[in-house]
């Protein structure tokens, strides 16, 4: 139980300690963001800060940090470290860079923001990349929240009726303006999501439950190795790659550059505690790895529902199981609208007119329902996969970012340079992989990241940082216009007093 809180101890003082230093290096100031610069009422939205950290803790949480959770919990506390550890210098810092560099350049998605620092061909990659992850993304958030439903109706309707409700939501949710759904349900949601968290935790430590102290010894019942399989299962419990395609979602929507920090930072910090408690759920709800282990053979919505009903009782199962089923179903919407929005930037497609967000909505909705009917447990791993690989790439995508800049590009390259060991060689030895023996995979693995790193080095001597030149770019990318001459289609609407209808853009801002 210590280690549990001095877990979460730590993660508090990350955010305030190291994220204040992230924030110095990255360098943030007072200019105009795009919500105000080019505001359409549709994706380009600003928002109030309380709503865009909702807003943001909802899109990357999902069943990630809940499920990843549990399946991290089954090789023991071991688990706690890396979730404190991985959020604080490697999830944290992805989200912020992530969504700070799309703020600077009008919102793009994370497959431009990739072609711009790490070359077109690269960009193409991560064009069909993204989209793919975020497709298999939204299956996986779709399938267990409509699992858990059916288990919580006791059969009223079957699994795939529930799926059908769910894709209907989606398709209003994925092309109508980002305020009209998403800004105004998500809070009701995310107080839900924080009363589960809140609600798993007391029962973790009131109950007759020993939550156990951390230990270095491989707990898994089936004897599958820490490195790298836990640091990819964890997944969205310490860094995602799926939050590097939600983060621009916000950049569009922040009003202003020192929100990021509480945007970005603090979602991903909470996440970490969530992923947290319900790790410590797990092993202490079902006494050691191997009950753990057993249950989620069934699948982890199994395991959710046993600990919810166990430790709260009928009320507070209710309000748990309401906000474990919000995560995924709001993870998934905006996941959709991710890939939708993503499509748009590679094939240069105007996203105000709604005929166009159809054209691109429904297919992706189409695909995802044909993607619901194969094994969720198959798609979780390739998704696990893919995910912290997308994750390597923006790291390494900050890192460039930062040198362009002349910042200190070490705090995204130290990250992506381990986080490149942990795919490579998680790719080389998995069955879904090449099924490589360890004594091959595990040196491999370590070796390519090595040669990223020194080639990420090289890039640095030869390529000389630029940041009159960064400036430019944003100044062309997001306009800097004077609070007395506003951009955007909503930029000339008044209230009934004559005030600009958006107060943000009547605040003073700085010349970059």
């Amino acid at each position: 139980m210590i280690s549990f809180f001095i877990c979460l101890s730590v993660l508090i003082l990350g955010y305030c300690l190291y994220g204040n230093y992230a924030v110095k290096v990255f360098g943030i100031d007072d200019r105009v963001t795009p919500a105000v610069a080019l505001e359409d009422g549709v994706d380009y939205v600003p928002l109030p800060l309380w709503k865009t950290f909702l807003i943001q803790l909802l899109n990357i949480a999902g069943l990630g940090p809940i499920f990843g959770a549990l399946a991290g919990a089954c090789w023991g506390p071991a688990v706690f470290l890396w979730i404190t550890l991985g959020t604080i210098f490697c999830g944290m810092i992805h989200d912020f860079l992530v969504g700070m560099m799309s703020e600077r350049l009008a919102g793009c998605s994370i497959a431009k923001l990739t072609g711009d620092y790490l070359g077109p061909a690269v960009k193409q990659i991560m064009f069909v990349f993204s989209v793919v992850l975020l497709i298999l993304c939204g299956v996986t958030f779709t399938t267990g929240p409509a699992s858990l439903i059916d288990l919580l109706t006791d059969g009223v309707s079957d699994r795939n009726f529930w799926l059908i409700v769910l894709l209907i939501y989606y398709l209003l949710a994925t092309f109508i303006s980002i305020d009209k759904i998403i800004g105004k349900v998500y809070p009701i949601f995310g107080i839900f999501l924080l009363l589960m968290a809140l609600g798993v935790g007391f029962g973790t430590f009131t109950g007759p439950y020993a939550v156990p102290e951390i230990t270095l010894e491989n707990l898994h019942p089936g004897g599958v190795p820490i490195w790298p399989v836990m640091f990819i299962s964890v997944a969205c419990g310490a860094i995602s790659g799926f939050h590097a395609t939600q983060s621009p979602l916000m950049s569009r929507c922040i009003t202003s550059e020192k929100e990021g920090r509480a945007v970005f930072m603090g979602a991903m910090v909470t996440e970490g505690i969530i992923a947290l408690i319900w790790a410590a759920a797990g092993v202490a709800f079902y006494q050691g790895t191997g009950g753990l282990l057993e249950v989620i053979k069934n699948g982890q919505a199994q395991a959710v529902y046993e600990i919810c009903s166990g430790m709260l009782g009928k009320t507070g199962m209710v309000i748990a199981m309401i906000g474990v089923i919000a995560c995924p179903i709001t993870s998934a919407d905006t996941a959709f609208r991710s890939a939708r929005l993503t499509l748009a930037d590679w094939l240069n497609l105007e996203q105000k007119p709604l005929k166009n967000r159809l054209l691109l909505t429904l297919p992706i909705l189409l695909t995802a329902a044909f993607l619901t009917q194969i094994d969720v447990q198959v798609v979780w791993r390739y998704f696990s996969w893919s995910n912290q690989t997308l994750a390597m790439i923006a790291l390494w995508t900050g890192a460039f970012f930062l040198h362009k800049n002349g910042r200190f590009f070490w705090l995204a390259a130290a990250p992506a340079a381990f986080m490149t060991a942990v795919s490579t060689t998680y790719i080389l030895s998995a069955k879904e992989g090449l099924q490589l023996s360890t004594a091959v995979s595990y040196p491999v693995g370590i070796i390519f990241a090595a040669l990223c790193l020194g080639h990420f080095i090289y890039k640095t001597r030869t390529e000389h940082p630029d940041p009159e030149g960064e400036r430019a770019k944003q100044r062309a990318a997001v306009p800097q216009v004077p609070a007395d001459k506003p951009q955007g289609d909503g930029a000339a609407v008044a209230d009934k007093n004559g005030q600009p209808a958006n107060p943000a853009k009547d605040q003073p801002r700085v010349r970059i």
